[in-house]
């Protein structure tokens, strides 16, 4: 169970009174930073979601299954700062120099404010997935581009031909950001031509273009890099005999 699979219950159903980052409102409590909400174990915190708090303005939450309680527990854990420690293969040194190397990552993904703006900000991904789930997606060989990514190539009125990520649409207009971070708007009746890119930036051949070490290092880094992680993985050595 990861923090990932949590965070979309707790936006929906706990944001609203406890802010998106946990630090409470006019509502509710800080149960990021609050000390009763830190030292509760995750049993009890799964009781108060399941069964409320009488007296309080904290409701009972009958209607999320078992699974979706528990990923709502650990994400509230990386919410406080408390990511388990893990011990990964890898090293996050080498992982770096991927990411901002021939993995060519930062092309499109910012990392601690370094890094390019067409993909996901990654700089807390590490911290809401296992590293099983961000090895997996990382070698995916099918992609769907995301809303507000896909991409497109514009060709203005005047024939200038712009590359980049489609961020907003409707009917009649399009918002349009290209690699350099620079945003622009078009009107549709104005575009000589709009085309629409079906396949994800995301490449699809990282199975072989890096080696099982590699993979490994970036993970490492990714988990390693998030700020959310206060307690980084160990890393620990492991043979690659085909290297």
């Amino acid at each position: 169970m990861n923090a990932a699979a949590g965070r979309d219950t707790y936006n929906t159903s706990c944001a609203g009174c406890h802010g998106l980052d946990g630090h409470g409102s006019d509502k509710a409590i800080n149960i990021a930073a609050g000390t009763k909400a830190r030292h509760l174990s995750d049993a009890q915190r799964s009781g108060i979601i399941s069964n409320g708090v009488p007296g309080t303005g904290m409701p009972a939450f009958r209607n999320l299954t078992e699974n979706q309680i528990r990923a709502l527990v650990v994400y509230l854990r990386a919410l406080q700062g408390k990511v388990e420690a893990r011990s990964l293969p890898g090293d996050a040194k080498r992982g770096k120099e991927i990411f901002f190397g021939k993995g060519e990552c930062s092309s499109c993904h910012t990392i601690s404010g370094h890094g390019g703006f067409l993909g996901p900000d990654l700089s807390a991904y590490g911290s809401m997935a296992s590293a099983e789930a961000i090895h997996e997606e990382i070698v995916k060989s099918q992609r769907t581009p995301r809303s507000g990514y896909r991409s497109a190539v514009l060709t203005t009125s005047n024939g200038e031909r712009i590359e980049g990520m489609i961020r907003n649409e409707d009917n009649f207009s399009v918002q349009f950001q290209t690699k350099d971070g620079s945003f622009h708007f078009f009107q549709k009746s104005e575009l000589r031509d709009f085309s629409r890119a079906e396949s994800s930036l995301m490449p699809t051949d990282y199975a072989e273009r890096l080696s099982a070490r590699d993979l490994d290092d970036l993970v490492n880094f990714l988990i390693t890099a998030s700020p959310e992680s206060s307690n980084p993985p160990t890393s620990r050595k492991k043979e690659y005999e085909d290297e």
